[in-house]
């Protein structure tokens, strides 16, 4: 039988808490969505999925949340997913936001990194919080909402069956083993998912020769919150050593190991000392005590599954894809993943969507993680040389860099950022995005604008595809039909009004009216509808959000001329479409594609 550490682990800034092991169902009920894996991805999945009314059964090995700091720079994008969840005031509430990073050589600042903020977002680029805050708040989302079941000391042994029906997993607890059936398995589970190694699967890529030591140390430095790289530092000759002030007065300290040397003595007390050490003293912090409080090994790997969905199980995060550290593109990368599956999967389980809608996850995600594979590929062959042909040139970089200015902005650290899904299958094919001289494209996400104090165009968290018009009664009669005809048939759909003027919304009148009754409907589309339909869902009765933009900056930012412009954003907050002029026909094309339905 499965037997989790219960004892709590040890932290200098983190009280753990042992959840009680869940107990065995017996028999177990089948469940929606089974989500492996209780990290801050599976969790933030879970959320999301509730959002749809998706209930979901989420399973963890262990009984404490992530061991360790682990991830701690959490970007803008995570913040905005973390914002839909409702996971993202715990974050900016205890986090260390920052924008600024410094490189050096041979103690020279030879490259000053700066990632804009601009007043229309919200959060900043990258915020300092250890893995486990983050977990804790998603943790504490996950237990008052209803939808979700969480079984702490349920870890994955095997799969029974995976197929066109759904599946069946394999669990051991303490108190035995039982089978869980669910119609959809979601794969959280971590760099050594377990499920993964239960299919056979493997990962396409490259996995670097160096290797790092991660280390926080309790410590009180005169530096300000900001990613600082020492190049070939003198006590580590043709290595990298990376730096951040982590919240509660911690220090994240990164360091390569010389070739050759084990995991087992990169981690012997003397040698942590005597490097940490080292390290502080070559930055002139001399003879201050500092106290160690995790310490672990990685190794630099980029690579990931060329697709993420096998029948009924599906993949998302470090379970998927595992990517080098430098960028922050881990657990930032797996948000992205969860948002993205979340959706879908709910309008596949709610029988709204084609069987195709899955295909586009995988089909997104991956080319996401090959982009960042490339990307942070050139970044790691800079921190780590993998021949002495890239360290030759590494090197002759740093040289030159100390009088040569041209050379330094070859230092700039490729910050993880959100995929544009330009030639995702379900964009629209037949609207005006080429007609558009600005605004976010299709397959981008949509901009921010700050609309007053602490307000914000993306703080509207419900669910659902949203159709952004401009101007009052900026949708006609045959729009609005539309509308009712997708809400009536189970698809989340939203109208926002974006008007310059004070000037009352629009309302639908009497012609807006639809007959969307079952003896109106095709064969296929009865067999979609849902068993009942909420009457509100039936009215026409104007626009479900009201965004007031007398000085016109979100026109602007959206490229909007005139009046009766449209975007019809996707869920994930990725445009789908954009129209100069939007009537009925195109907006249901759109739709209809970006549900995979035709």
């Amino acid at each position: 039988m499965h037997q989790p550490d219960n004892q709590p682990r040890h932290s200098l800034y983190y009280r753990y808490q042992v959840y009680p092991a869940a107990p065995r169902p017996k028999p177990a009920h089948g469940a929606s969505v089974l989500v492996v894996g209780a990290g801050p991805i599976g969790l933030a999945l879970a959320l999301d999925l509730a959002r749809y009314g998706v209930s979901s059964v989420v399973v963890e090995s262990q009984q404490q949340v992530c061991e360790g700091s682990r991830a701690i720079v959490f970007t803008r994008r995570s913040m905005e997913i973390l914002q839909q969840v409702g996971g993202d005031q715990a974050v900016t509430r205890q986090g260390l936001p920052w924008r600024f990073g410094s490189s050096f050589y041979r103690g020279q600042q030879v490259f000053r990194m700066e990632a804009p903020k601009s007043e229309d977002v919200r959060y900043f680029p990258m915020i300092n919080l250890q893995q486990q805050f983050v977990e804790q708040a998603l943790l504490e989302r996950v237990q008052a909402e209803p939808l979700i079941e969480m079984r702490w000391g349920h870890a994955v042994t095997g799969v029974k069956r995976n197929d066109s029906h759904g599946a069946e997993i394999e669990i051991d607890t303490p108190d035995g083993p039982y089978v869980q059936r669910a119609d959809w398995v979601v794969a959280c589970d971590g760099a050594r998912s377990t499920l993964r190694q239960l299919l056979g699967l493997k990962m396409e890529g490259a996995s670097y020769e160096g290797r790092f030591v991660i280390a926080d140390i309790r410590i009180d430095l005169p530096f300000p919150t900001e990613r600082r790289a020492y190049f070939d530092p003198s006590w580590n000759p043709g290595n990298t050593v990376l730096m951040h002030r982590e919240p509660h007065g911690l220090w994240r300290i990164d360091y390569q190991l010389p070739a050759g040397e084990t995991p087992e003595q990169a981690l012997e007390p003397a040698s942590l000392m005597a490097r940490i050490d080292a390290q502080l003293e070559m930055i002139g912090v001399r003879s201050v005590r500092w106290q160690l409080d995790w310490c672990s090994v990685y190794s630099a790997r980029a690579m990931t599954l060329d697709s993420y969905v096998h029948q009924h199980i599906c993949f998302a995060g470090d379970a998927a894809h595992l990517l080098p550290i430098f960028g922050v593109r881990g657990a930032n990368t797996g948000f992205q993943d969860g948002q993205n599956l979340a959706w879908k999967l709910a309008c596949t389980i709610k029988r709204v969507a084609g069987t195709g809608l899955l295909d586009s996850y995988s089909h997104e995600r991956v080319a996401a993680a090959r982009e960042i594979i490339d990307e942070a590929g050139k970044s790691t062959r800079f921190m780590t040389p993998p021949s002495r042909g890239f360290r030759m040139l590494r090197d002759a970089t740093l040289s030159l860099s100390l009088g040569q200015a041209f050379v330094r902005p070859l230092f700039h650290w490729r910050t993880s950022r959100p995929h544009d899904y330009l030639d995702s299958p379900i964009n629209a094919v037949d609207d005006d995005n080429a007609m558009f001289d600005a605004g976010p494209p299709v397959g981008t996400v949509m901009g921010n604008v700050k609309l007053g104090t602490d307000s914000f165009l993306m703080d509207d968290t419900r669910p659902g595809f949203v159709l952004l018009s401009f101007g009052a009664g900026a949708i006609g009669a045959d729009v609005a039909q539309a509308v009712v005809y997708w809400r009536a048939r189970g698809v989340p759909l939203l109208h926002w009004e974006v008007l310059q003027q004070d000037e009352p919304p629009a309302s639908a009148g009497d012609e807006a009216t639809l007959d969307v009754s079952h003896e109106a409907a095709t064969p296929a589309d009865r067999a979609e509808l849902p068993v009942s339909v909420d009457p509100d869902t039936l009215a026409t009765s104007g626009p479900d959000r009201v965004v007031r933009d007398p000085a016109g900056r979100v026109w602007d930012s959206y490229g909007v001329g005139r009046a009766g412009a449209a975007y019809l954003l996707r869920p994930d907050q990725h445009v789908a479409a954009r129209w100069i002029n939007l009537h009925a026909q195109r907006l249901n094309s759109a739709l209809g594609r970006a549900l995979a339905r035709h």
